[in-house]
C-alpha cells in the first residue's frame, strides 16, 4: 500500500478530504486528479471507511496495483503509441511519399498519434476520477 498522512478538512457523506504534505513525486504522480494541489501541501479526496471526523490526524492508502494502473495508462500507453507512430509513419513516408525524407514523416506521424493519445489519457483520467475503486481510502485515526 501507498500511505500517508494528512488532516482531515472537510467531510462530504461517505468522503472526506485530507490535507497531505506536498512531496516532489506529487509533480508526476498519476493519481493527481484526485488532489487539489496548493502552496502548503494536497487535499486529497479519500474514501472515509473509519468516520474521521474533521481534524483528526489519519492514514491514506492507495492499492499499489491502482497506481501502478494511472502510472501505466498516463505514461506507458502513449509512449507506446508514440513508439507505433513512428514505425508506421517510417513505412508511409518510404513507400508513398518518396520526395520527403520519411525521417519527418515519421516524426510528423509520431507525434500526432502521441497528441492523439493524451487526449484518449484525459479522457479516462477523467472518467477514472469518479470511480470509487481509484480512490483513496482512509485506512485508519491516528490521532
Amino acid at each position: 500500500m501507498i500511505e500517508e498522512t494528512g488532516i482531515v478538512t472537510k467531510i462530504d457523506g461517505d468522503m472526506a478530504k485530507v490535507a497531505v504534505q506536498k512531496r516532489g513525486a506529487c509533480e508526476g504522480c498519476a493519481a493527481r486528479g484526485v488532489c487539489e494541489t496548493s502552496d502548503d501541501g494536497m487535499e486529497i479526496e479519500a474514501i472515509n471507511s473509519v468516520q474521521a471526523q474533521i481534524g483528526q490526524t489519519v492514514k491514506v492508502s492507495i492499492k499499489p496495483q491502482t497506481y501502478l494502473k494511472g502510472t501505466f495508462f498516463v505514461y506507458g500507453i502513449p509512449l507506446v503509441v508514440f513508439i507505433i507512430g513512428i514505425i508506421i509513419g517510417k513505412n508511409i513516408g518510404e513507400k508513398y511519399f518518396k520526395t520527403i525524407s520519411s525521417d519527418i514523416v515519421s516524426f510528423i506521424v509520431g507525434f500526432c498519434v502521441l497528441f492523439i493519445s493524451f487526449v484518449v489519457v484525459k479522457a479516462w483520467s477523467k472518467k477514472a476520477e469518479t470511480k470509487v475503486e481509484y480512490k483513496p481510502i482512509i485506512e485508519e485515526i491516528l490521532q
